[in-house]
């Protein structure tokens, strides 16, 4: 009995529910509401597709309605492309008689492709409107999109199909090499600041050649692209120090995704890569950002100097040099899954007035490791005839940010003077005895917080409150720090010289 009463009110609801009109719309009447009455979809390079922003209609009223038309006001020719609640219209520009239930919202997703030519010349904007509705009850919302020109690098599409390769360590790779003969891209091998470069693939700089960065100079990498110096090839990067905070001599390499989202995100490009046949590399004035290994040094002839160089959330390593002769000033790192700075296979290295930082999320990474062994290497170990640190900052999230990898097969010596290092101070370990072995450490000052601006942000000044302060030895001092600021005397420690923290 229970069972068929149990049908009986099944088919009551069910005619019921045939019979609701809570589907029935009625008009438009120009009543929406939206969370936003311009969509601003960041700056992009020209042809290079934005990212997806998001825009919320509301309807607030107690009636089901149809909106007859949501579209672009350029239609079809708009650059610009949406999906309505999942749908996709007509090309992404055109949808009729959209329905939006009382009390509801939807969902609309915008992004662009465009290139310079689409864009306003006096201001490089190109807009459009997603027109709600119209006649009286036209509704509008804006877009505005900046588009920048740039230089294209790439490697050429083969009559297969496929692309230009290059060899990088045995392997082949997309890529092209850098030519001052191109008559269609000009002289590559010198990147200028007239305008920004966006590379794919692998830039190579050919035997025997220099590629040189001018002071202003902007190169944007695409997903699994870098640079490649080649055997015999050099790098010079010319910057200098900037007065303004656009960082107008600095030399920028980074991502090619210029939206706000991207700007610290790690592994948007992979490394610049110094072979170990290149030669004669100088590094001034050169922030590097989202890589998976910033510079990768694989032996290079000789001595390579880096100085007044900032290296940013990359993947695997800030900096890292097998078997390398590096001298370093005025260098800052942070945020690297394994290593802000690691110097592996031995090799000779001096650093000065440098802070190796790493906040990386994760319990097994380093600011600085040391190792004069490596394997699958013949012979595994290699003599670290020096790694000298003065006037130092070794810090970061972890515990121990020092790490010696030593084999007793081959030399490993090392000095730490006038530095800050973080380091558990209970280690029974003899490499790391800092406070009695003299022979290695000299003036350490021991789990200090350095008292960084801004670490989040990499930041990483400091003022008269830090355990950095005036800790550093005249001996050792670069007159200038990583902004050209005048050091004091005695000097502090790490890459700037302390001043007031902004308001």
């Amino acid at each position: 009995m229970r069972h068929y009463f149990a049908l009986f009110f099944l088919g009551l609801l069910l005619a019921f529910s045939s019979c609701r009109t809570d589907f029935d719309t009625v008009a438009s009447t120009g009543d929406l509401k939206f969370s936003k009455d311009t969509v601003y979809l960041d700056t992009v390079f020209k042809n290079i597709g934005s990212s997806t922003y998001q825009l919320k209609v509301y309807n607030k009223t107690k009636n089901d309605i149809s909106i007859p038309i949501i579209q672009l006001k350029k239609g079809l020719n708009s650059k610009y492309r949406m999906t309505v609640d999942g749908m996709t219209g007509n090309n992404g520009k055109i949808f009729n008689n959209v329905t939006l239930l009382a009390k509801d919202s939807l969902y609309i997703f915008v992004e662009t492709t465009a290139d310079i030519t689409d864009a306003d010349p006096t201001d490089f904007l190109y807009t459009d409107e997603i027109q709600f509705d119209s006649g009286a009850n036209l509704q509008q919302v804006a877009l505005v999109t900046l588009i920048q020109d740039a230089v294209f690098l790439y490697p050429k599409q083969n009559a297969d199909g496929t692309k230009e390769k290059i060899q990088i360590g045995g392997k082949e790779v997309d890529g092209f090499y850098l030519d001052e003969n191109d008559v269609v891209n000009g002289n590559e091998l010198i990147f200028t600041n007239d305008k920004p470069y966006v590379l794919y693939g692998y830039a190579g700089v050919p035997e025997n050649k220099t590629v040189k960065f001018e002071a202003g100079a902007r190169v944007h990498f695409h997903d699994n692209s870098g640079l490649y110096i080649g055997d015999n090839a050099s790098l010079q990067i010319n910057g200098a120090a900037s007065t303004t905070n656009k960082l107008e001599n600095e030399i920028i390499f980074e991502g090619d995704r210029l939206e706000s989202l991207y700007s610290d995100i790690p592994g948007q490009w992979n490394s610049v890569i110094f072979s170990n046949g290149s030669a004669n590399h100088t590094i001034n004035h050169l922030t590097l950002k989202n890589a998976v290994i910033g510079l990768d040094f694989q032996n290079p002839f000789n001595t390579v100097e880096i100085k007044n160089t900032q290296i940013y959330n990359c993947v695997e390593y800030g900096i890292l040099a097998k078997n390398t002769h590096i001298i370093g000033e005025n260098i800052v790192i942070n945020y690297a899954g394994l290593a802000s700075l690691s110097c592996v296979y031995g090799g000779n290295y001096n650093f000065t007035h440098c802070t190796f930082n790493n906040n990386w999320q994760s319990s097994s990474h380093f600011a600085v490791n040391l190792s004069n062994s490596l394997s699958g290497e013949t012979p595994e170990t290699n003599p670290l005839t020096n790694a000298t640190f003065n006037n130092c900052i070794i810090y970061g999230s972890n515990t121990n940010e020092f790490n010696l990898n030593k084999n007793t097969s081959a030399p490993f010596v090392y000095q730490l003077n006038n530095c800050l290092l973080k380091f558990s101070s209970s280690s029974t370990n003899p490499d790391y005895q800092f406070k009695t072995d003299a022979v290695h450490y000299n003036q350490i000052i021991l789990n200090e917080n350095p008292k960084f601006y801004n670490v989040s942000q990499n930041k990483f000044n400091i003022d008269n409150t830090s355990s950095a302060f005036a800790k550093g030895n005249q001996i050792y001092i670069i007159p200038f720090d990583i902004i050209g600021a005048t050091r004091t005397s005695p000097p502090d420690l790490g890459a700037y010289q302390s001043a007031v923290f902004p308001k």
